[in-house]
């Protein structure tokens, strides 16, 4: 995977690659502006299913209600990231009737909830459903923009050794996405515990 350690004389470059360095010449986690800067520019889809990496999903409310939509696009595991009766209110018995596997967090779009104590259970569900011969999961909130997005966004910094700037770069190339600032800082911490200071 490409690396986006710097080293010092390219500290020059940094706003255009929206990487920093530590003092070491290590990669240092950008600020919350720069990354916001790299989804700001809006490449992706905005439609209400999108695959983002190969098997990974991400979208909203209403195509997680659409079992048909999720049948065609063959997908066996959902990951719902808005789960609860004030959020988008399926569950596993709502795909009862299907082969779809369940996972809910019951989390709230808002800057002061802390989604980072289900990174590592939601990241592990994503990677069990990869793992399984055919396997698609379909991660959604309501809107599929913060929420999922964040979740998936920890997937790839957890399991696929990403940093949260390639994982960024590698999911709004294929839909628009928007955690918000309390989710984005979640994130950045994720990524300094992961690239920063090491595993």
């Amino acid at each position: 995977m490409r690396s986006f350690c710097l080293l010092q004389g390219e500290a020059a470059m940094l706003r255009d690659s929206s990487s920093r360095v530590c003092s070491e010449g290590r990669y240092e986690t950008p600020s919350a502006y720069d990354l916001q800067r790299l989804m700001w520019v809006r490449s992706g889809s905005n439609s209400s299913l999108d695959e983002v990496r190969p098997g990974i999903y991400i979208g909203d409310m209403w195509a997680a209600k659409d079992k048909r939509k999720l049948q065609a696009h063959r997908i066996t595991h959902v990951l719902n990231a808005a789960d609860g009766k004030f959020n988008v209110c399926t569950g596993a018995s709502f795909y009862r009737d299907t082969n779809i596997s369940y996972h809910g967090v019951e989390a709230f779009d808002m800057p002061s909830f802390d989604l980072s104590p289900f990174f590592y259970s939601s990241a592990q569900f994503i990677k069990n459903a990869l793992s399984t011969p055919g396997g698609k999961v379909f991660v959604h909130c309501a809107m599929g923009l913060s929420r999922s997005a964040t979740l998936v966004l920890a997937y790839l910094m957890i399991h696929e050794n990403m940093t949260l700037v390639e994982a960024i770069k590698a999911v709004a190339e294929n839909r628009n996405i928007s955690p918000n600032s309390g989710f984005l800082e979640q994130l950045r911490k994720l990524d300094q515990r992961l690239h920063c200071l090491g595993k």
